[in-house]
């Protein structure tokens, strides 16, 4: 049996059989025991089943983040943890950063817990995520994030970065117009993809070039996160744009 456990709840994968879950919940140390079936739409929202307790809000450590969310209503995906803090330990003293699709703060809390950045720009538009992502903020005692409850599409456009985090799959490509125009010359970007094992080293970069114009991308790395599925990577590319 596969199990992922989040705070003081544990999720349970498909493939599980039927256990006495209040011996499980007890060697565990969780008040609740759930599946999550699929995180579905853009709001990133679970699909789920109780098969013990009933509480599914919970606060997780991580990396020296503390992230309060209720696990049935946001999502939370635990193989990233390494990359959240990887790029929190990539930016500069003085640096502001745009953090799209930030869902309850999963790369914006760990940028202002481990680096000196002057400014994080949060935005999200799932309201159950945006409000977690503000109870974040106040949990680990944040002064320099600016939650933003709205679509990328509409807000990045209003900002201007020295990096840009897209922490999201499936269809970031459609966003990296607007997230590229926002960021200053010479500036970051962090553009995540899912993408055939045979194609990661060009797409996601030739998606990057057609939408960059006539600025000049060097591509610092192409950074594998893990399997998304058979023979499909999750990956995400750091450029800098001049």
């Amino acid at each position: 049996m596969k199990y992922k456990k989040i705070g003081d709840i544990l999720i349970l994968d498909n493939s599980y059989s039927e256990e006495d879950f209040e011996s499980l919940s007890k060697k565990h140390s969780v008040k609740t025991i759930m599946k999550i079936d699929h995180i579905q739409g853009t709001k990133r929202e679970p699909v789920y089943k109780i098969l013990y307790g009933s509480e599914t809000e919970t606060i997780n450590k991580e990396n020296g983040c503390l992230f309060k969310l209720d696990l049935s209503k946001v999502m939370w995906s635990k193989g990233n943890n390494n990359e959240r803090l990887r790029i929190a330990k990539l930016v500069g003293d003085g640096e502001t950063v745009i953090d799209m699709f930030a869902g309850i703060g999963y790369f914006s809390i760990p940028i202002g817990v481990h680096s000196k950045a002057k400014q994080v720009y949060a935005i999200e538009i799932n309201p159950n995520s945006h409000h977690y992502l503000c109870e974040n903020i106040k949990l680990n005692k944040l002064n320099n994030i600016t939650p933003i409850l709205g679509d990328c599409m509409i807000e990045t456009p209003k900002l201007n970065a020295d990096r840009i985090v897209m922490g999201y799959v499936k269809t970031t490509h459609h966003y990296l117009k607007v997230a590229i125009d926002s960021l200053n010359h010479g500036g970051v970007i962090h553009y995540h993809e899912t993408v055939p094992e045979k194609l990661m080293n060009t797409r996601p970069v030739e998606r990057i070039i057609a939408q960059a114009g006539d600025r000049d991308v060097e591509v610092l790395k192409i950074n594998k996160i893990k399997k998304y599925a058979p023979g499909v990577e999750h990956v995400v590319v750091d450029a800098r744009i001049n």
